[in-house]
């Protein structure tokens, strides 16, 4: 099998951007008893929907909290979540909401960890019975007429890199919080042992902001015709 990254292509000239965030959010950690860090900085499920949880006053503003309590509401939201999700402190819920404006690609990625597609793009994708594709529609305001229906695509952590292209003195994750303290490497080698095989477009679990998807989903987009990123190999290992 072979893998791709996937990235904004800044040569077609498009001028969209998308200004909005998840309905929902789990807290940040306030200094971790192990590591003493304070962070948040989770994966995104925009398809799931938080509404059956009794407090969910609690999931609605970003803010730092003693790891007890991230523990608490993690245990109140992960019944809801998709087979294989995981969560990090500052993982978001539910549909975006904001605004936008300028034209658009058929795919939409204005931030490196979070990817749109447009509405007649992602149901010529779906019939291309892609694996592991569902998408959740943006709840945003456009300051144009004829504007675009987007819908950001729920994408599971599912693959790591693999330990030769991480530094000499690499650390694991903290292994009561789970922060990595690694920087995103130039040359991204994939580790095989951690790549799923009934998914088509994955993020990474050590890397959230690093988008992965098949041959066959690149592929599909190329012929389709589906344009606003570019799809660049990655090695296995």
């Amino acid at each position: 099998m072979r893998y791709f990254v996937i990235k904004e292509d800044k040569s077609a000239g498009y001028t969209g951007f998308v200004d909005a965030a998840n309905k929902w959010m789990l807290p940040g950690i306030l200094n971790c008893p192990v590591c003493k860090a304070t962070w948040g900085g989770g994966f995104s499920y925009p398809c799931v929907d938080l509404t059956p949880v009794a407090a969910l006053a609690d999931f609605e503003k970003a803010r730092p909290e003693p790891i007890e309590e991230y523990e608490r509401l993690c245990e109140l939201i992960r019944p809801l979540l998709p087979p294989g999700a995981r969560l990090q402190p500052g993982s978001e819920f539910g549909p975006s909401i904001g605004k936008a404006q300028g034209r658009f690609g058929s795919f939409v990625m204005n931030y490196s960890w979070i990817l749109m597609v447009q509405r007649e793009a992602l149901e010529k994708l779906q019939a291309e019975s892609l694996r592991g594709l569902k998408g959740c529609r943006v709840q945003v305001r456009f300051r144009q007429r004829n504007s675009p229906e987007l819908f950001e695509l729920e994408i599971l952590p599912m693959g790591r890199l693999h330990r030769d292209c991480l530094p000499p003195d690499y650390q694991p994750p903290c292994s009561r919080c789970g922060r990595g303290f690694v920087p995103l490497p130039d040359d991204f080698l994939l580790d095989a042992t951690t790549l799923p095989r009934d998914m088509d477009l994955f993020r990474l679990e050590d890397f959230s902001q690093v988008i992965v998807c098949t041959k066959r989903f690149a592929d599909a987009s190329k012929r389709l015709g589906l344009d606003g990123v570019v799809f660049q190999p990655l090695p296995v290992k």
